[in-house]
């Protein structure tokens, strides 16, 4: 069984890209151009925002935000602890420093944890708060109408970590619409993914989005390519991904579907079993994973090894809150308390999720399950 089965999707959406994949070769524009400009034309009016810059993966794309709002040196930026390394990571290439918060039932962002912390970095005084990333975990989008009301009263910058989320909603608008600016990744086993690395930042500021653009291309000058106007990246999306994207597009909100059909069908079965995934009554998930929570680390190694021996493969996301890695020990970041980061990262494990499970394959999903546990 496959934890994420992109073949099944490569099949559906086959004749229709290879034709596309070879037309876009025969056009001999291979970095950037009409069919770049023609996609995040597309991705903007998706997602709800007034520009798109593509790029060159998700970490790029969140690096380049934190660039063109000058954050460095004595900023301070709010993160969570649950999450991929990239998004703190990011804070740390800028040197300024990752204040790790804790996050809800939800897995994501703590509105209170994020207050506490935002208090703490103030009246410890060494550090400027600047900026908060708050990331859309496994499918669903953080609370971001209630961390804009703490951002804007204490004139926070906020970026939304939508690596997981395209495709989410809060309240009718959808993941990358929210914050000042937002950012997705097209890595493979993203709800939306290339074949190969890619990313996308999003903002309804337009004179954000031409300094996205100048950072993408070496900081260069639009006017003049050799003037280059400030320091920036070679961060650019590859042509031939565009083919892909756009074909995974024209099915996605399909893909949304029947994936919301396997997290339904598994929470109806798993049921009093263990604690199922939690989404927002005011928000829907895209289910990049779809992640259960057990008692103990024990119990979860001892379920996890049985159905490994059963055919069924699961994941650990994330095993280690980002206060507690080797990185920012070395490196030591104010933290504010992350007690459920750290609960959760001894006892969540992830079970095959995509738009192409079968009743069949959920239901040996759950027999293994059962029988491990």
């Amino acid at each position: 069984m496959q934890f994420i089965n992109l073949k099944a999707q490569y099949e559906r959406i086959k004749d229709k890209l290879d034709a596309e994949m070879i037309k876009t070769i025969s056009e001999g524009t291979y970095i950037m151009g009409k069919r770049i400009l023609d996609l995040e034309a597309r991705l903007a009016e998706y997602v709800g925002r007034k520009y798109c810059v593509t790029c060159s993966n998700g970490t790029d794309a969140l690096t380049m935000p934190l660039m063109a709002y000058g954050i460095g040196e004595g900023d301070a930026v709010f993160v969570p602890s649950f999450t991929f390394f990239a998004s703190a990571e990011v804070i740390s290439l800028q040197k300024a420093t990752p204040v790790f918060v804790d996050v809800d039932e939800t897995y994501n962002m703590d509105v209170e944890s994020l207050k506490n912390a935002i208090k703490a970095v103030v009246a410890e005084g060494k550090l400027k708060p600047k900026a908060i990333i708050a990331v859309d975990l496994f499918g669903q989008p953080a609370r971001f109408d209630l961390i804009c009301e703490v951002a804007k009263e204490y004139n926070l910058i906020v970026i939304e970590d939508g690596a997981q989320g395209f495709g989410g909603t809060l309240n009718g608008k959808k993941a990358c619409s929210f914050g000042d600016v937002s950012t997705t990744s097209f890595f493979p086993a993203k709800p939306l993914g290339c074949y190969g690395d890619g990313g996308a930042i999003f903002t309804d500021d337009e004179e954000l989005a031409i300094k996205l653009r100048s950072i993408r291309v070496h900081g260069s000058n639009p006017k003049d390519k050799y003037d280059n106007v400030t320091i920036g990246l070679n961060a650019r999306l590859d042509t031939i991904q565009t083919p892909v994207l756009n074909c995974k597009l024209d099915i996605f909100d399909d893909e949304l579907i029947k994936r919301q059909w396997a997290a339904d069908l598994y929470n109806e079965k798993l049921k009093g079993l263990v604690e199922t995934p939690v989404v927002a009554e005011n928000a829907t998930s895209s289910w990049a994973q779809y992640t259960i929570r057990l008692d103990s680390a024990e119990k979860r190694a001892k379920v996890m090894a049985g159905m490994k021996e059963l055919g069924i493969p699961t994941m650990i996301y994330y095993p280690t809150p980002m206060h507690e890695q080797t990185a920012f020990k070395v490196n030591p970041c104010v933290n504010c308390g992350c007690e459920k980061s750290e609960l959760y990262s001894k006892t969540v494990m992830s079970l095959p999720m995509h738009p192409y499970l079968t009743e069949e394959e959920i239901n040996e999903v759950v027999e293994a399950f059962k029988k491990s546990l």
